[in-house]
Formats: C-alpha cells, structure tokens, sequence
C-alpha cells in the first residue's frame, strides 16, 4: 500500500475543458499558451528560450496536453498520465480540489455581479455592527495588488478595511497588518463568514498587507482562508477514519477548513513548501496521505499575467522534482496535478476554465482509452492504493 501523495501545482491547466466556452474561458490554456510563448521569445523576463520541463514531460505533461486539446495520441508509453475535466460548476481553488478527492461541487456557488457596491448593504452593516469597524472601502470586483494601492492610504487613515471580491465566490478583506492589526482582520473576516457562507458564498479571505504609501504597500504571507466545510465525505475524511494521516501542506488546511487535515506547513514560499515535503516524507507512515499545494503560479504569476515568472516558477518546480523521486519508497503513490486554470496569456485576472493534468508515478496503470478521466477520478485512484473501501467497511 504504502503512502500516498497528492500535489496540486495551483491553476496549471491544459485547457480543453468542454464548457470553456459558457465561462468566457474558451481559447485559455495555461500549460500550452506559455510553452507558446517561450518558444516565441515572448516569455523572456528573467529566463530565456524554450519552456524546460524535462522531469514534468518524463511523466507525461505534454501528452496531457495534446489529449485535453483533442489530438491523438499515438504513443502512451511516457508514464501513466491523463487529462482530467471538472464537474464542478466553478472554476475555483475549493471546488477543484474537493473535487480532486471525490467530494465535486454539484451546486452553484454565490457570485457577486460586477458592479459598484458589489456587496449588500444590510449584509455589510451586519459585519459593521459586529465588529464596530467605521465602514467599508472599495466595495467592488478588483484585482489585490491594485485595490491595495488604490485603497491602502485611505484605509490607514480611515481605518475601514477594503471589501472587494472577483469571479470566484469569494469574499476578500484586505487591511493593514500594524495600523489595522491581524488580530482584528482575522475577526472581521469571521464576522464576514458568519454573514456570507449561509448566502452560498465558499471563501473569505484576509489580506493582510505592509507597506506606508501608495506603490509601497505590500501582502504579506499572514492570509488566512475562511472556507465552507466540504459537503460531502472525502478522500482525507477516510484516511483519517481509517487510522491514517491527511498532511496537509500549504493552504490545504484553510481549503478543507481544516477537517481531517493536519497541516505541517503554511504561509511558506513554494521552495520553502517543497523542502518541508520532503522533510515529512520521513515521518509519514504507510496509509497516509500527503496533499501539496504550490500556490505560487496562480498568486504570483497567473493573477498577475506574469507569463515569464509562470514559466521560471515552472522550471525552478520542474528541477526540484528529482529530490521528490529520490525519496519515493517503493509502494508510494505520487501524483501532481491541478484544480483549475489561470492562463497569463489570456484577458482579465482571473481563472481559467480548463482541464488539468494527472501525471502518475507508482503502480497505476491507466487504459489508453481511459486517458480522459473526471477530477473525482483522481480520488479513486487514492482510495484503491490506500485499501480505504476494504478498511471502512471493516
């Protein structure tokens, strides 16, 4: 059996995705628009020529690629690799990956429209009472780095926190981590929870921030997720009621809200992420499941439109890789994957609709038919390595 484990190389997608269409999203393809653009020079900020992804393509990315896009695939020989297409009717950070561990979102999240103010006024001044903050800023669809300076020198002055949201259902709250104090954004965002997740919305988040004057400011690694519980039983639930471990890494944790996660990791860089990976590998037990996000290439770079710091982060991810294999025992189980797209050669700041890869290492063995498979699949694949059906209903 071994252990399991499970990383999500956040919004690296490999577009495909059948209903891209009906999300604004068709043409996206996170993964194939900036090997595209390396290849054409146009990706060539602090990196230079082609995307190099030796170990990624060793396992079968590019082949996922060309799948996902409809092309045949003659040769299924480089590893046990699928492309995998979402249920769920969102294409964010939540859904995907309670999809990823068979728990798919077969309801419709709450949106706001973009529209100023965004957020209703009886529900704001709810949060108003509850917390005896002033008010409000912003209030609209906005991008974080942008609505920080926007708003940042007037929040200090006035000491209202910004409220802005974007196409996922998410409630942002961004504030001064001195002038504001953590402390206080962390309650006003539970407030916020209290208020917004009866309506349907899945996150809060807080945004914490540093910085004196407008160009200065900056976030810092303090955010916090206020997610929804998962509303169906998932992979992690049955490791743990099996006697097994969920080690959670990164903002697995904050996206589980916390249930059946142990999280050994967070509010680190992606190296610093990786490093404490492989750290854990030597403590982890047969049975337990290890669950990585790397958030940094939808943060940093695909929010951003950063196409030349998405292919560095790609390539830095990729030479790392090796270390990861090293310390593989024999019956693990590896797969990297992701939960949505978020294409920095497309339009806008936000994610993109888009299948993602499943690249395998371990002793899985897919159909070549079977090469597009459902993002619950990759749950299944966990369950029948961990032996959680025989253990459960023994």
């Amino acid at each position: 059996m071994g252990r399991a484990i499970l990383i999500v190389m956040d919004s690296v997608g490999i577009g495909g995705a059948p209903d891209a269409k009906s999300f604004g999203d068709f043409g996206s393809n996170t993964l194939g628009n900036i090997i595209k653009a390396c290849l054409s020079g146009s990706a060539n900020i602090g990196r230079s020529g082609p995307l190099v992804i030796p170990n990624l393509e060793s396992l079968g990315i590019i082949k996922s690629i060309e799948i996902s896009q409809g092309f045949v695939v003659s040769d299924f020989s480089s590893g046990s690799w699928a492309a995998a297409t979402s249920y769920s009717s969102g294409k964010d950070t939540p859904s995907g990956h309670w999809e990823l561990v068979s728990a798919p979102v077969n309801f419709a999240w709450h949106h706001f429209e973009d529209k100023v103010p965004v957020f209703p006024a009886a529900k704001i001044e709810e949060i108003i009472k509850a917390t005896k903050i002033p008010g409000i800023l912003a209030d609209c669809h906005a991008s974080g780095t942008k609505i920080i300076n926007d708003f940042g020198e007037e929040h200090i002055r006035s000491g209202k926190p910004i409220f802005y949201t974007s196409a996922d259902s998410v409630v942002q709250i961004a504030a001064h981590e001195q002038s504001f104090g953590l402390d206080t954004l962390m309650n006003v965002c539970l407030e916020a929870a209290k208020v917004f997740h009866p309506m349907g919305v899945c996150r809060i988040i807080a945004r914490p921030f540093l910085g004196v004057k407008k160009g200065k400011f900056f976030r810092t690694k303090n955010r916090k997720d206020f997610s929804i519980d998962p509303i169906h039983e998932t992979v992690c639930d049955l490791v743990v009621k099996a006697g097994g471990t969920c080690w959670g890494i990164g903002k697995i944790g904050d996206i589980f809200n916390h249930r059946s996660i142990t999280t050994i990791a967070a509010g680190l860089s992606d190296l610093e992420l990786f490093n404490k990976l492989i750290d854990n590998l030597h403590i982890v037990s047969d049975g337990d499941l290890i669950f990585a996000n790397f958030v940094e290439f939808d943060s940093i770079y695909g929010h951003r439109r950063d196409v030349s710091g998405y292919a560095a982060a790609l390539e830095q991810f990729d030479k790392h890789l090796p270390l990861l294999f090293n310390n593989l025992e024999k019956d693990d189980l590896l797969i990297i994957t992701a939960d949505h797209g978020n294409d920095p050669t497309f339009h806008g700041s936000d994610h993109t609709r888009e299948r993602v890869p499943v690249l395998i290492k371990g002793n899985v063995e897919l159909k070549d038919q079977s090469r597009i498979i459902n993002f619950s699949d990759v749950g299944h694949i966990l369950s029948k390595h961990l032996n959680l059906s025989e253990k459960i209903l023994n």
